[in-house]
């Protein structure tokens, strides 16, 4: 049995907390100074992570090893074995033209550009995020927006600021899960805490959007649409996230966000031409008039109806616990490690769900979206093949990342971290948000930002007597607000839209939202640390 230590270098803590950051230092340095790519700086943060283990914190290389391989198969499965599954729907969809009549019907739905980007940016790329994520929701909205006749700029801009509010829940609530193995704690724990702040960003954001697109105007003649899809949206988003599922957390509410937007009345009037004029670059698709026969855009809305439909099939009780009997639950072979107080951590003990899984239910759902848009077993395989290709970097950073997140938390590098990072006692809970938003502005992922430090965010508010589950849910909710400003989501964005080499365009358009919105949370996180808003935890 391996014993964590807290001091080892030196007998002294801030030390050891010194030695411990070096593996987050290295991979931070070299992804933000040295703009190394993310799939060569993660196994080489892992590399460091490794040496510390073994040398200073005295770990045996075998259980190093055992640790890191842990690690690496949590980011397989069920990290990436959820994101190439949804990233394998949405290529059918493309390869059959489905996502094209599907904007078509979204570009019908108001001819006002201010409900076209709450409508697209906020609504589907909020779907697109509880599907995918990875940059999925910005790549592709910000596409649309462009063909319905934005501004490659402000439809970039709008694309990177609406992925805020889903991003905690994104790709089937990986973020969350992740964030509940690499600390220990009970994923509804977790879960109702982040679906307690990120509803309320989901009540800002879409004022902030009809703000970008037309200015005090726009704020001004459509809030009650953007109001409405916002309080919707942040509603669902608790109530699933709470009571019902935690995956299918976004996915509610971008749907029921969606259906309270195109409710209002205000959202189906005929917009001016002069915000038309305003707003609009007056290049616009030539396919925008052409009339889809009914049972095409039924078909383009099938693949999301599905995959509600297969996660809430999963949720009813008798075929949870049948799909539960697949789960198995093993010792990890060559681990045994015990905490500093020498009792046993979870981690000697894996647990693989192979069915109740959500990569499992969306390969499911993507069987019947095959069917349902005709397409034949080898095109389906070469897709699901060509996603696992395009996704190859993607696969080896997160499974590194996810590896050295485990050497740290069980060598107890992230224990000594955390330890003297409680020395900040009141302001950890303020600063507990900023931590995950640097994560995120750097990993461009907030599931990387909860492997890295979530763990060290529970073991600092243990150790200053705050909450675990809200330091743990802030580092995740602090963590989306970082998504717009890391190099990953702008260089997609620019990517998209045409705008190659302007990423520093894009950055200083989108760093003071992001700053302003990181504030509103940290405050948040501070008010329910205490009992001005204590009342909402659970």
């Amino acid at each position: 049995m391996f014993v964590q230590q807290l001091e080892p270098v030196a007998d002294s803590l801030s030390l050891s907390a010194l030695v411990a950051a070096l593996p987050l230092v290295t991979v931070l340095v070299l992804l933000g100074g040295v703009r190394m790519r993310a799939h060569y700086a993660g196994p080489l943060g892992l590399a460091v992570a490794a040496l510390v283990a073994w040398l200073p914190y005295g770990m045996p290389l075998g259980q190093t090893l055992s640790s890191a391989a842990q690690g690496a198969l949590f980011g397989l499965f069920p990290i990436m074995w959820i994101v190439v599954n949804a990233l394998w729907v949405y290529r059918m969809t493309v390869r059959t033209a489905h996502f094209d009549v599907l904007r078509r019907s979204f570009g019908r739905l108001s001819d006002d550009p201010r409900i076209q980007a709450l409508v697209i940016a906020f609504c589907f790329g909020a779907l697109l995020e509880a599907l995918a994520g990875f940059g999925a929701p910005v790549a592709i909205c910000s596409v649309m927006l462009v063909a319905l006749g934005f501004d490659p700029v402000r439809a970039a801009v709008v694309a990177l600021v609406a992925n805020t509010a889903p991003v905690a829940f994104g790709a089937m609530a990986t973020p969350v899960v992740t964030l509940a193995q690499v600390t220990g704690l009970p994923l509804h724990s977790v879960a109702s805490v982040v679906g307690r702040q990120t509803p309320l960003l989901a009540l800002v954001v879409p004022l902030l959007l009809v703000a970008l697109v037309d200015g005090r105007r726009g704020l001004r003649e459509t809030w009650v649409p953007a109001l409405a899809c916002g309080v919707a949206f942040a509603a669902a988003q608790f109530a699933v996230s709470n009571h019902l599922s935690v995956q299918l957390a976004d996915i509610a509410a971008a749907l029921i966000g969606a259906a309270a937007l195109v409710a209002v009345p205000a959202a189906r009037r005929p917009a001016e031409e002069r915000v038309r004029a305003a707003v609009l670059t007056g290049v616009r698709s030539d396919d925008l008039d052409h009339d889809d026969p009914r049972p095409e855009v039924l078909r383009a809305y099938a693949p999301y109806a599905l995959i509600v439909a297969v996660f809430s099939l999963a949720q009813v009780g008798p075929v949870k616990e049948l799909l539960a009997k697949a789960t198995r639950t093993f010792d990890w072979p060559f681990l045994a490690v015990a905490a500093p107080d020498g009792k046993p951590v979870g981690a000697n003990v894996f647990t693989l769900p192979l069915i109740v899984t959500g990569g499992t239910l969306v390969l499911l759902a993507g069987v019947a979206t095959a069917a349902v848009l005709r397409v034949s077993v080898r095109d389906a395989l070469g897709e699901w093949a060509a996603t696992v290709r395009e996704l190859r970097h993607a696969i080896l950073t997160v499974t590194s990342v996810l590896a050295l997140a485990y050497v740290m938390n069980l060598s107890g590098q992230a224990a000594s971290i955390g330890h003297f990072v409680a020395a900040a006692g009141a302001g950890l809970a303020f600063l507990s948000p900023v931590l995950g938003w640097f994560g995120v502005a750097v990993s461009g992922s907030d599931t990387s930002a909860n492997a890295l430090f979530g763990a060290l965010q529970v073991t600092a508010a243990r150790e200053s007597g705050l909450s675990p589950e809200l330091l743990a849910a802030a580092n995740s909710s602090g963590g989306v607000l970082g998504k717009m400003i890391s190099p990953q989501n702008l260089t997609i964005a620019c990517a998209a839209v045409g705008l190659k080499g302007r990423e520093g365009d894009l950055l200083r358009k989108v760093l003071p939202w992001s700053l302003a919105l990181l504030l509103v949370m940290c405050l948040i996180v501070v008010a329910q640390s205490s009992s001005l808003l204590g009342w909402m935890l659970p």
